[in-house]
């Protein structure tokens, strides 16, 4: 063994890349771990970095192999070769931008395939580190390469512990720290506080795709943004956080109205971005509504719809896809549900779009290609997620008023939200809506008397059952209804149901539903016999 580690040695002081690389490749991988990171502190030449670190690089895919990578002696080591070190003499002078790159690689590896080596990460303040990098995001000192694998190695630490994201959101003021960074990838100008435009395309109504290496370093500032804002939306924010997320969403803006090389690719980005408009604190999503309305964007009550119209569709897209709706369409949903819920325009502008006036009342709400029809659809899903939100959507875009919700779904399908709301009797949420009236066109008032509200359609009249009978058979009918009702309550076959003074669906016990019964039509006959039940 001696002898082989003192020819492996004599290879690397060669300054032969490829030679030491070989030497390495062959040596028992057992020891060949701890003999690379040896080597690392050594003051080798940067060909010979290299090669060590590609070596540590290929054995961190291996989780059998991590153990000497992920001590916090071999972090300290890779930190420095990375130039993330904190304290003096950790970087070299003129860094070399391949070993950096290289060292990155084995961070990212280590780090997502190790709690030991993300705990020595957090310890090392590894976050500081690529934070105080992040502030050079404009010096051109540094390659895409860099850049990038800073950004993969944040998103990765954050994403994988929480100390370090709250670290990185509270004291080294992330939020503002990574939107500039996307500013700067982005390459923005700023016409008015909230207003954004690529720099150099100021004015233009269609802005050029943005090149592959500055998709690949936003979508990585978007996720990075997603883990250290996750509970912005769920807790209060001070007037200096919200002026923060009001310039942030004016960036996300600018995000959803981009576009990439490739649909693929756009799509990526778009839905990185809706996630993350997700997580902003609902009053600063106001910027979405852009004031000022450019020749060819859409305006409506004098406010520029173009996100919300690309949102929609972006939903729309994620909905026809049909897969994993939980995970791909819920993000979109939400989002233009609380946009509609707290800003009238895109309300009236999404039931322009989803709920425009009812014409077709001869097929059921849950039948067609429109898009009502489809989220009708969602509002029986077998995921509850799902059609909880797809009822939300339509009972917020019908100013929660139940009679109007019913009106475009069906009471059957709008069942469900009505029993969860309390709102089983009718009625209205509470809410702050303006009272413009549901104007309703000429085909649905003709069919109104018509409409089987529980379907939702027009339905031929049936022939009463009971027509020609005296009302001591339609009485003696009505008792075979009720005995039945009975026995399967007894037996628990079914839970009869009732609705409480709150407008919720409560258990009707089985005693009560006797005496409710009683009253109707008398005592119900207990017995079991054939008789009562054919």
């Amino acid at each position: 063994m001696k002898m082989d580690l003192n020819a492996i040695i004599e290879k690397m002081e060669t300054g032969d890349q490829d030679a030491a690389l070989t030497a390495l490749q062959t040596f028992n991988k057992e020891r060949l771990g701890e003999l690379v990171l040896g080597f690392l502190e050594r003051d080798l030449q940067p060909s010979c970095q290299l090669a060590c670190l590609e070596t540590i690089r290929i054995l961190s895919r291996d989780k059998k192999s991590l153990l000497p990578f992920a001590t916090r002696h071999a972090m300290q080591i890779l930190i420095r070769h990375a130039g993330l070190g904190q304290g003096e003499g950790f970087t070299p002078e003129i860094p070399d931008l391949e070993v950096i790159v290289e060292a990155l690689k084995c961070l990212c590896n280590i780090v997502f395939n190790s709690e030991a080596a993300q705990e020595a990460g957090a310890e090392l303040q590894l976050i500081v580190g690529l934070a105080e990098r992040l502030k050079q995001c404009r010096e051109p000192q540094w390659n895409h390469e860099v850049r990038f694998f800073d950004l993969r190695l944040m998103f990765l630490i954050t994403a994988l512990r929480v100390d370090v994201r709250a670290q990185l959101a509270r004291e080294l003021r992330g939020v503002s720290l990574l939107s500039e960074a996307l500013d700067a990838t982005l390459g923005l100008c700023w016409p008015d506080t909230y207003e954004v435009a690529r720099g150099g395309f100021d004015g233009c109504s269609e802005l050029p795709p943005l090149g592959r290496q500055e998709t690949e370093r936003a979508m990585e500032i978007l996720k990075i943004l997603f883990n250290v804002t996750f509970d912005s939306n769920r807790r209060k924010v001070d007037e200096e956080e919200a002026a923060t997320y009001r310039h942030l969403g004016a960036v996300l803006r600018h995000c959803i109205m981009s576009t990439s090389e490739g649909e693929e690719r756009t799509e990526e980005m778009h839905s990185h971005t809706v996630n993350l408009l997700g997580n902003l604190p609902l009053p600063c999503l106001d910027v979405l509504l852009m004031p000022k309305v450019q020749q060819g964007s859409i305006e409506y009550m004098g406010v520029n719809m173009d996100a919300v119209k690309v949102l929609l569709e972006f939903m729309e897209k994620r909905l026809d896809r049909g897969n994993k709706l939980k995970e791909t369409l819920l993000p979109s949903l939400n989002l233009l549900t609380e946009s509609a819920r707290i800003h009238r325009e895109t309300r009236k502008f999404l039931r322009m779009k989803v709920l425009p006036p009812l014409r077709d009342v001869k097929n059921r709400p849950e039948v067609g290609n429109a898009l009502r029809n489809k989220l009708v659809r969602l509002m029986t899903h077998i995921d509850t997620d799902v059609k909880h939100c797809a009822a939300e959507f339509l009972f917020v875009l019908c100013k929660e008023s139940v009679s109007r919700f019913i009106k475009y779904t069906g009471y059957g399908n709008a069942a469900g939200l009505l029993a969860a709301r309390g709102l089983m009797r009718g009625g209205r949420d509470p809410g702050h809506y303006s009272e413009d009236e549901d104007s309703d066109t000429e085909e649905y008032r003709e069919a109104k008397p018509h409409i089987n509200p529980v379907t939702g359609r027009v339905e031929e009249e049936q022939p009463n059952p009971m027509e020609g009978m005296t009302e001591e058979q339609k009485e003696y009918e009505a008792m075979k209804l009720v005995n039945m009702f009975d026995k399967l309550s007894r037996e628990q076959v079914i839970q009869p149901m009732k609705i409480g003074a709150d407008g919720k669906m409560t258990s009707l016990e089985p005693q009560e539903f006797r005496y409710l019964a009683s009253q109707q039509f008398g005592e119900p006959n207990n017995s079991d016999s054939d008789s009562e039940t054919n």
